[in-house]
C-alpha cells in the first residue's frame, strides 16, 4: 500500500483540500473584514472559477504531453503564490489578484484525477476515485477546525497555514510521486486525449451521447447547487445562527465544516468500495442526490443547532454523488475519450462555480436567506430526477427523446 502510486496521491490531495479548506470558511469573513459585500464575496469564488475554466483544459492536454507530475507542480505552485498574495492583501482588488494567479494554474484536482485513472482498471476506479473523498472528508475535518481556532487570533494566521499546506504538498508531489504519462503515451490509455481550448465546440458531441449526456447534466447540477453551497454558507450562518448569544464566525462555522467532514470519511473510506458493491454506484448516486436535497431544504428553514446538525448529516451523506458519478462517466466514456471527458466535468465545476456563488450571494445580501436554501434544493432535484431515469447500459429513454428531437428536426 505504500508503495502504491494512490497512496502517493493521496497524501499529495490531502494535504492540497486541507489548505483549500482552511481558506473555506474563511474567506467571506476575510473578504468582508476588507469591505466586500456578499455579492462581491461570490465574486471572488467566481473570478478563480472563470480563470480555471479556461486554465483546466490546456493543464489537462499538456499533462497528456509531458504527463501529469510536472503540470501538477507548477498547479501547486501557482496555490502557494496565491496565499501568500491574499496573506499580504492591503485591500479587497489584491484578494482578487491573488484568486486570478489561484485560479490561472488550478488544475490539481483534475490532474490528479487523470492520475487515478491512468493507473487504475475501471472497475476498481469507483473505490479509487473514493481516495479524493476520503482527502476531502479528512480535509473538511481538519481544515476548518484549524481555520477557526487561528482566525480567533487573526485573520491572516490562517493563511499562511495554508500556504505551510501549500508548499508542503508541492514537496510531496516532487519526491513522492511517480512519474506516469498521459493519454499521449498510449493513444488508448485511461488519460485518453483532451481538446484544446479553442476546440471546445467538440464538448456538444457529448450532450448528445444517450450514455454521456445525463452524467453531465448530472454533474452540472450537482456542481451549481454545491458551489452555492459552499460560498454561501458562512455568509447565511454569520446572518442567522447564533452560538451562545453571539453570531456565527469563522470558529463556528470551521467547526461546522469539521463536523461534516467527520461524517464523510466514513463513507468515502473502505465503505464505499463495499456499498458499491451491495447497491451499485447508480443507486448511491442516486441516494447522494436526494441527501442533497434533503439538506439544502433542511438549510433553508434552519434556525437552530439541532437542525443545522441534521443538515450537515444529511450534507455528508451526499458526498456519495461525486466519487460514483465520476466513476459512472468514466465507464460511459469510451477509453480514448475518458480524457475529454474529465476534463469536461471539470469544465462544469468550473461553470458551476461561476454561477453559483455570485448568485448565493446576489440572494444573501437581499436577505433571502430562505430563498438561497431552496434554489440550492431545487437545482440539485433536477440532477435526482435525472439520477433516477438513468439505468446505466440502458440508455433507452434518452436515446428515445434524442431520436425524437431529430424527428422533429428533420
Amino acid at each position: 500500500m505504500l508503495s502504491s502510486p494512490l497512496f502517493a496521491i493521496f497524501l499529495i490531495v490531502a494535504v492540497d483540500v486541507l489548505g483549500l479548506t482552511i481558506m473555506i470558511p474563511l474567506l467571506p469573513f476575510y473578504a468582508e473584514s476588507l469591505g466586500a459585500t456578499a455579492t462581491e464575496v461570490g465574486w471572488l469564488i467566481g473570478v478563480y472559477a472563470a480563470c480555471q475554466l479556461i486554465s483546466g483544459p490546456l493543464l489537462g492536454r499538456a499533462s497528456d504531453h509531458t504527463g501529469r507530475k510536472p503540470l501538477l507542480l507548477l498547479s501547486q505552485c501557482g496555490t502557494l503564490i496565491g496565499f501568500l498574495v491574499m496573506a499580504f492583501a492591503p485591500s479587497l482588488w489584491v484578494v482578487f489578484l491573488a484568486r486570478i494567479i489561484d485560479g490561472s494554474t488550478a488544475g490539481n484536482l483534475s490532474l490528479a484525477q487523470a492520475y487515478i485513472s491512468d493507473v487504475t482498471r475501471p472497475e476498481d476506479r469507483a473505490k479509487s476515485f473514493g481516495i479524493i473523498g476520503i482527502a476531502f472528508g479528512m480535509g473538511f475535518l481538519i481544515g476548518p477546525a484549524i481555520s477557526g481556532y487561528l482566525a480567533k487570533f487573526d485573520y491572516h494566521y490562517p493563511i499562511f497555514a495554508a500556504a505551510a499546506l501549500s508548499f508542503t504538498s508541492i514537496l510531496s508531489t516532487a519526491f513522492l510521486l511517480p512519474a506516469v504519462r498521459g493519454g499521449r503515451a498510449s493513444s488508448d490509455g485511461p488519460g485518453g486525449r483532451r481538446l484544446s481550448l479553442l476546440q471546445w465546440g467538440e464538448y456538444a458531441r457529448y450532450f448528445r451521447d444517450p450514455r454521456i449526456a445525463p452524467l453531465l447534466y448530472e454533474f452540472l447540477s450537482f456542481a451549481l447547487a454545491f458551489a452555492m453551497f459552499t460560498t454561501g454558507f458562512p455568509l447565511y450562518a454569520e446572518r442567522r445562527l447564533y452560538w451562545h448569544g453571539m453570531a456565527f464566525g469563522p470558529e463556528q462555522v470551521g467547526f461546522t465544516w469539521a463536523f461534516a467532514g467527520f461524517l464523510g470519511i466514513f463513507l468515502q473510506g473502505p465503505a464505499l468500495g463495499k456499498l458499491v458493491k451491495r447497491f451499485g454506484e447508480a443507486t448511491l448516486n442516486r441516494v447522494g442526490f436526494a441527501a442533497y436535497v434533503t439538506s439544502y431544504a433542511l438549510l433553508a428553514f434552519c434556525y437552530s443547532i439541532p437542525m443545522l446538525a441534521a443538515a450537515t448529516v444529511a450534507s455528508a451523506l451526499g458526498s456519495l454523488v461525486r466519487p460514483t458519478l465520476t466513476s459512472m462517466v468514466t465507464q460511459a466514456a469510451p477509453r480514448q475519450e475518458q480524457g475529454v471527458v474529465l476534463g469536461l466535468t471539470q469544465s462544469l465545476t468550473s461553470l458551476g462555480q461561476i454561477a453559483g456563488p455570485p448568485l448565493a450571494g446576489f440572494l444573501i445580501q437581499r436577505g433571502l436567506l430562505t430563498g438561497w436554501g431552496l434554489t440550492a434544493s431545487a437545482i440539485v432535484l433536477a440532477g435526482f430526477l435525472i439520477a433516477a431515469r438513468y439505468r446505466p447500459g440502458d440508455p433507452a429513454p434518452f436515446a428515445r427523446s434524442a431520436a425524437l428531437g431529430r424527428d422533429q428536426v428533420d
